[in-house]
């Protein structure tokens, strides 16, 4: 049972309280009682609660970014490669997918094209792909080849273009899915655009 709040106590509270919605920092606001309760239960430093308080910040923070990206990248849904079954696809070469997901090939801007046929787990492994990519701090986004031609028609008819296609130029990860005969006539009849623009799978 805590001790009932002296009113110095009470008034630093609502002192970094405020201070903490001035510096936009949510999880402290939220969890400095809790985490200063714990540092006088397990006779922490100053250093080190305040060290717990800041490092909860940073964590709570970077999952907030992490969910953002996902949410931007518009996966249709969210795939793990930890859920992707080998064993049934064994022509898919583990390896070369876990140097994948590590995300040099990004950094070199280089593609990455997935092959097969249908079932073999192509949309799987490029939106888990991606996902690894948006957990490093990457920008992503995916869309079919269709979608994305009619896409850059429509921008086009509303004298946009230019700003659609710089918005792909800054996103480091483009997942072109179902990318089969039909919809490459569509882009053909699609705007032109730089392939530097949209790199990716």
């Amino acid at each position: 049972m805590s001790a009932p709040k002296n009113a110095r106590t009470a008034a630093l509270e609502a002192l970094i309280d405020a201070h903490a919605i001035e510096l936009k920092l949510p999880t402290v606001r939220r969890r400095f009682r809790q985490l200063a309760e714990e540092a006088v239960r397990e006779q922490q430093t100053p250093i080190a609660y305040l060290a717990a308080l800041l490092e909860a910040e940073m964590t709570e923070r970077a999952e907030r970014r992490e969910k953002r990206r996902l949410i931007d990248a518009r996966f249709p849904q969210i795939k793990r490669l930890e859920d992707f079954r080998f064993a049934d696809n064994p022509k898919v070469p583990q390896a070369t997918i876990a140097a994948l997901a590590e995300g040099s090939w990004i950094d070199d801007r280089d593609s990455v094209i997935l092959i097969g046929d249908s079932g073999t787990g192509k949309t799987h492994l490029c939106i888990a792909l991606a996902v690894c990519a948006c957990q490093q701090g990457r920008r992503v986004r995916f869309t079919t080849l269709a979608a994305l031609a009619n896409e850059l028609q429509e921008a086009e008819s509303r004298k946009e273009l230019a700003r659609v296609v710089g918005r792909y130029g800054r996103t480091e990860v483009v997942c072109l899915d179902l990318c089969r005969h039909r919809d490459y006539a569509e882009l053909l009849l699609a705007p032109a655009v730089n392939a530097q623009d949209l790199r990716g799978f």
